[in-house]
C-alpha cells in the first residue's frame, strides 16, 4: 500500500456570507459542499508510475501501432530523457515544451519532463499553428522543445532552445550510465505538473498551471483513480493538449495499467479497453456494444446527454464528470444510475469543495440556481503572466479560509434537495466543441483582425462547430477561416463565415444574436 502522506481536516465553514439562510440549508450548504476528506498517497504523480515500475517492470506500460513498451523501459527512457534536459539547463521549476503526435514518445516527454523536476506543456504540433506554438513557447517561458521526427519541421525553435526529437533518442544505445537518473525532489521550485493552454478572450490563448498536488489529487483518489489497477488497460483516445488526456495518460500510468493508444481508429481502442475515458462527443460515435471488456466509463468536458449515459451505464460503471482545466480536470462527479430521475454531475471529489453563490457572492438557498465555485485542493496555480484575470477568477475562498483560493467557473448550477449537483450552463459566452473549450470573443477578435472587417460575432452551431459573422459584405469569408486557422487551434475554426453588410442588433443596440442563430440555422440546412 502507498504511504499516506497528506490529511486535512474538515473546516467548520463559518463565516457571516451564511447568516442570510435558514438553518438547514446553512447545514446542507455545507454538507453538500464538501467532499470527502481523504489522504493523498504521493506529493508527485510521476513517483506513482516509478512504484509500479519498480514492482512490475516487465508489465506493458503502454500499446502504440504494434509496438509496446514494458514499464521498465519506459522508466530507463524517461531517465535518460531527464538526464539529458538536466544538461541543457532544465531545473526543477522550468517548463518544457512536449509538442508531439500521439504515440510513446510523447509518453517518454511527459514523464522525462517531469522527473527533471519541470512541468511538461503539451501541444499536438500537427494540428496547432506556428503561430500557436510560437505563443506558447513564449507564454511558458520554456527552456526546451520535445518533439518527434514526422512534425519536427513544424515546430518553431526560438533562439536558445534545445530541441530533442524524443523518437531519436529512443532509438540511440544506452550508456553505462543512462537510464539511471534519480527523479528531482525539491519544496517550491518543481511542484508543477503541466500547463495547459485554454482559449482566451483576446484571442491569445491563457497557460494554465496545474500543479503535481493537484493531479495527485484526483488521480490518487476514489472515484477520480476509476478503479484502475495492474493488468487493466485503459484508452488513450485524446488530443495531448486536453486536460482529460492527462486523467488518461497519468491516471493509467500511476496505476500499473497499459495504455491503449490509438491510431485514426477510435472504436479499435475502446474495444480493447477496460476503462475509456472521453467526451459524450467522442463517446457517443463508439457503439457500447462493441466494447464487451469495458468496465469504467467516464465522461466530461462538455453537457452529456441523458440517453447516452444511460445506454453505458447499463453496461458498466459510468461517471458523469464536470470540471474547467482550472479545477484540474474534474472537481464533481456522478456514478451514473439508469434509474435515477436526473443525470447530475453529482458531488464535490475528495478534498474539494463546491460553492452556488448568488451575484454578490452569497451562498444560494438549496434549490436555487446560482455560479458554482470551486474550492480545495483542486484549484490550481493560476494563469501565466495575466494578473489581471487572475484577479477576476481566483479569490480569496471565505469558507475554508486559510489563504485558500477558490475559483470561479461561470457555470450554472443548483443543489438537488439529495445533494446532488445539476449543471445549468454558462454565464457567459464560453462554449465546448469537440469537447475543447472556446471562448466565442476569441475566435471574434481574431476576425476583427482581418482587413476591412470592421465587426465579427461568432456562434455555436452545435457540439463540433461554430459559425461566425462578419461585417461589412466585401470581406472575404475563406480569408476570414484562414486568418483563425493561422491563429488558433483547428477546433476554433468556425464552419462558415457569413459576410453581411452590417450585424443585426436589438432595440437595445446589442446585437441581435438569435436573428444571427437563425441565419446560420438556414444556412446549415441549406449546406445538408
Amino acid at each position: 500500500m502507498y504511504p499516506q502522506v497528506i490529511e486535512r481536516t474538515s473546516t467548520s465553514w463559518s463565516t457571516p456570507l451564511l447568516d442570510h439562510l435558514s438553518d438547514r440549508d446553512r447545514e446542507l450548504f455545507r454538507r453538500f459542499g464538501q467532499g470527502p476528506v481523504a489522504a493523498v498517497p504521493e506529493t508527485h504523480i510521476h513517483h506513482a508510475f516509478e512504484r509500479h515500475a519498480a514492482m512490475r517492470p516487465d508489465a506493458v506500460a503502454a500499446e502504440h501501432g504494434g509496438e509496446t513498451i514494458s514499464y521498465a523501459e519506459l522508466d530507463r527512457q524517461a531517465n535518460r530523457l531527464a538526464a539529458v534536459l538536466a544538461d541543457r539547463g532544465v531545473r526543477p521549476g522550468d517548463n518544457v515544451a512536449l509538442f508531439v503526435r500521439r504515440g510513446i514518445p510523447m509518453l517518454v516527454g511527459i514523464l522525462g519532463a517531469l522527473k527533471a523536476g519541470a512541468a511538461y506543456v503539451p501541444q499536438d504540433a500537427a494540428h496547432a499553428p506556428p503561430a500557436h506554438l510560437r505563443h506558447v513557447i513564449s507564454t511558458a517561458a520554456t527552456r526546451a522543445i520535445l518533439t518527434v521526427s514526422s512534425v519536427a519541421d513544424r515546430v518553431p525553435v526560438p533562439h536558445g532552445h534545445h530541441l530533442i526529437t524524443l523518437d531519436t533518442l529512443m532509438s540511440q544505445p544506452f550508456g553505462p550510465s543512462a537510464g539511471r537518473f534519480q527523479s528531482r525532489q525539491s519544496t517550491g521550485a518543481g511542484e508543477n505538473c503541466y500547463v495547459l493552454f485554454t482559449s482566451g478572450t483576446t484571442g491569445r490563448a491563457n497557460g494554465v498551471v496545474v500543479s503535481h498536488r493537484n493531479v495527485c489529487n484526483i488521480l490518487l483518489t476514489a472515484p477520480g483513480d476509476l478503479a484502475i489497477r495492474p493488468g487493466w488497460r485503459v484508452a488513450q483516445l485524446l488530443n495531448v493538449a486536453f486536460d482529460m488526456a492527462a486523467w488518461e495518460i497519468l491516471g493509467c500510468l500511476s496505476h500499473g495499467g497499459t495504455l491503449v493508444i490509438r491510431g485514426d481508429d477510435i472504436t479499435a481502442a475502446a474495444e480493447r479497453a477496460d476503462v475509456i475515458i472521453a467526451t459524450p462527443t467522442i463517446l457517443s460515435a463508439v457503439d457500447p456494444a462493441r466494447c464487451a471488456r469495458a468496465k469504467v466509463v467516464a465522461v466530461a468536458g462538455e453537457p452529456c446527454p441523458r440517453p447516452l449515459a444511460d445506454r453505458w451505464a447499463r453496461q458498466c460503471v459510468f461517471y458523469n464528470g464536470c470540471g474547467p482545466t482550472e479545477t484540474t480536470i474534474v472537481n464533481t462527479m456522478q456514478h451514473h444510475d439508469p434509474s435515477a430521475l436526473l443525470l447530475t454531475i453529482g458531488r464535490p471529489t475528495p478534498n474539494n469543495t463546491v460553492y452556488v453563490l448568488d451575484p454578490s457572492g452569497r451562498p444560494c438557498a438549496i434549490g436555487d440556481v446560482g455560479e458554482m465555485w470551486a474550492g480545495g485542493d483542486c484549484v490550481s496555480a493560476g494563469y501565466l503572466d495575466n494578473p489581471a484575470l487572475n484577479a477576476e477568477r481566483y479569490v480569496p475562498d471565505p469558507f475554508l479560509g486559510d489563504g485558500r483560493l477558490m475559483f470561479r467557473t461561470r457555470d450554472l448550477g443548483r443543489w438537488t434537495p439529495d445533494g446532488q449537483l445539476e449543471h445549468l450552463g454558462r454565464t457567459d459566452d464560453q462554449v465546448k466543441i469537440r469537447g475543447f473549450r472556446v471562448e466565442l470573443d476569441s475566435v471574434s477578435a481574431v476576425l476583427e483582425s482581418v482587413p476591412g472587417c470592421l465587426r465579427a460575432v461568432t456562434l455555436k452551431l452545435d457540439d463540433r462547430n461554430l459559425v461566425s459573422f462578419v461585417a461589412p459584405g466585401q470581406v472575404d469569408p475563406e480569408v476570414a477561416r484562414q486568418a483563425v486557422a493561422s491563429a488558433l487551434p483547428y477546433y476554433c475554426v468556425p464552419a462558415a463565415v457569413y459576410p453581411l453588410p452590417s450585424l443585426p442588433e436589438t432595440s437595445r443596440g446589442k446585437i441581435d444574436k438569435a436573428a444571427l442563430r437563425q441565419i446560420a440555422i438556414a444556412g446549415a440546412e441549406q449546406a445538408a
